[in-house]
């Protein structure tokens, strides 16, 4: 599949809403028949267009009801230092996201999810700070959440 048509972006629009829709539910909303639409979900899985399907949970009814984004300074910018940060931080599930950044006074930003601030001042004296090369630590706390979402924009494409 070279280029995306208007059926495979509609695919992937109405997958990225409702990744349980039924094979008939979805082709009845972007106008094939079952078959070919079918095929082409198959195709964009194989070519890598779609990554996986997931549930998504909750964090309020889970208890998880403090979000905390972080930034991370590292001692030393060396990749096995990064690296070692990156392989440590994989291993922890309080973190959603890490991402290395510029611009900031920072080399990683983390999405942080946990039930309370005490469960954070674990995660952080126990776990964050403990990691080698973790120099400074900048903590901002989620008083509300105005957008969230898990659809990428597609209007790009068309």
């Amino acid at each position: 599949m070279s280029k995306l048509d208007r059926y495979d972006l509609r695919i992937l629009a109405e997958l990225q809403r409702d990744a349980t829709l039924a094979n008939q539910q979805l082709a009845e909303r972007i106008g094939l028949s079952p078959s070919p639409c079918s095929r082409r979900v198959h195709q964009l899985e194989d070519e890598g267009y779609i990554l996986r399907q997931v549930a998504l949970l909750d964090r309020k009814k889970l208890g998880l009801s403090l979000t905390v984004y972080v930034l991370v300074g590292m001692d030393r910018h060396t990749p096995e230092r990064f690296a070692h940060f990156e392989e440590q931080i994989r291993q922890c599930p309080p973190v959603l996201e890490c991402s290395l950044v510029t611009g900031m006074e920072a080399d990683y930003q983390l999405k942080v999810v946990v039930p309370d601030m005490e469960h954070y001042q674990q995660f952080l004296l126990g776990t964050l700070t403990r990691i080698e090369g973790v120099s400074s630590v900048r903590s901002s706390f989620v008083l509300n959440q105005v957008v969230s979402s898990t659809e990428l924009p597609l209007e790009h494409l068309r």
